[in-house]
């Protein structure tokens, strides 16, 4: 299994691109997501990868973060959904917004993604509810501190804490950006986010 990839940029054309890993072109498709944060074509870029086989090909996606990566694979165990459905609706929401359309039934801003009818929609509610919680937990937690290059890591453990306290990792996610200013420490945004649900 391939699991991830470091090397030189040689070609990018949504949704294929091809990394150069030492005198090996690897081949893979990828999300809009990962499209956007791709640096120029001949730097040096890693991607956390996903290998399908099946009769008729092997197929390797990137993403540029592990909870992306970790949605696309439980949609893909979703009824209905394949790799293409699973790749657009990758490109148009991250894993954590993706959640909060799941914990919130917002069946109407699934439906705005491409070959997204509201029978999936609901479907994805149904069926994602459970894995979201249960395997998604983790990567979602990580998610504020993968959202850009630079990104305060008091953030990201501050939601992990918020996620091992019991808050569902949408809810850790906008509790703890709408405590951080950039220059608190972990404890700091912690303590902030829990006064906020119960306030002196």
């Amino acid at each position: 299994m391939i699991g991830r990839l470091r090397g030189q940029l040689v070609h990018k054309q949504p949704p294929r691109l091809m990394l150069d890993v030492g005198g090996v072109g690897y081949e893979l498709e990828a999300p809009m997501s990962t499209f956007y944060e791709l640096p120029t074509v001949g730097e040096t870029v890693t991607l956390i990868t996903h290998l399908a086989v099946r009769e008729d090909a092997q197929v390797l996606y990137g993403f540029v973060r592990e909870s992306d990566r970790a949605l696309f694979r439980n949609l893909l165990k979703v009824s209905g959904v394949g790799a293409r459905m699973a790749l657009a609706i990758l490109s148009g929401m991250d894993a954590a917004r993706f959640a909060q359309c799941v914990e919130y039934e917002d069946v109407a801003a699934l439906t705005k993604l491409p070959g997204i009818g509201k029978k999936t929609a609901q479907r994805l509610v149904v069926e994602m509810r459970d894995r979201l919680e249960a395997t998604l937990t983790p990567a979602l937690a990580g998610a504020a501190g993968e959202s850009a290059p630079g990104t305060d890591q008091a953030l990201a453990d501050a939601v992990s804490a918020l996620v091992a306290l019991g808050f569902r990792p949408a809810d850790a996610t906008r509790m703890a950006r709408a405590a951080d200013d950039g220059a608190k420490t972990s404890e700091e945004i912690i303590r902030v986010a829990l006064r906020s649900v119960n306030p002196a």
